[in-house]
């Protein structure tokens, strides 16, 4: 992070997680709602997406807004779940964080979606837990077992697939489907899974008939 006039001394310090040094200007006035001029971002955001949970403590403490959004449309919530913070998720879901929450002008993906695309298992766990939408689709039709399908992370694969039940054949609006793209990238115990499930799928559609 740049130190120029576009960020306040809480937000630089709460970027570089001194918590000690946040709780002193917290006590000194310090607008916990100020939002830096190039991205939008109130403390609580870049605090959150740093993994600095003993400083988002402090803000929240302080009356942060959970729910702000910096110019992308993204919560403090899709940050921290985007870049695997889960000390800070669990913060963030205690405040009631809205789960559901989609960002950008085009993305519109849920925290949900950020996590399983980067891989975090223990964070979709807890947004599943939250009663997260397995099936949220973003702008392009991806749910999160799409784009963790995409990205060769099996054990989310695996979590949202065999243990949470998310649908298989779900497709894009271009007609692509997960196993689709976990087998244009190579992903092989990925697309192990996603056969054997589809398999179990289409063998419990002809009891059904």
């Amino acid at each position: 992070m740049e130190t120029t006039e576009y960020f306040t001394d809480l937000m630089v310090t709460s970027y570089y997680g001194h918590h000690v040094v946040v709780n002193l200007l917290l006590e000194k006035g310090a607008d916990v709602e100020a939002k830096d001029s190039g991205y939008n971002r109130t403390p609580l955001s870049w605090a959150a997406e740093k993994g600095r949970d003993a400083v988002v403590k402090l803000l929240l403490e302080k009356g942060a807004d959970v729910e702000a959004k910096d110019s992308g449309y993204r919560t403090p919530l899709s940050r921290a779940a985007g870049n695997g913070r889960a000390a800070v998720v669990k913060l963030l879901l205690e405040k009631g964080a809205d789960v559901e929450t989609k960002d950008g002008r085009y993305d519109h993906r849920t925290p949900l979606s950020r996590a399983a695309d980067n891989g975090h298992e223990a964070i979709v766990k807890l947004l599943l837990e939250k009663g997260a939408n397995i099936e949220a689709k973003d702008g392009l039709g991806q749910t999160p077992l799409w784009r963790a399908a995409e990205c060769g992370h099996e054990a989310v694969v695996k979590l949202l697939l065999v243990e949470k039940g998310a649908s298989v054949t779900v497709a894009t609006k271009d007609g692509r489907t997960p196993l689709h793209l976990a087998s244009r990238n190579g992903h092989i115990e990925v697309v192990k899974l996603l056969l054997t499930t589809q398999v179990h799928d289409d063998r419990d559609s002809c009891l059904i008939l």
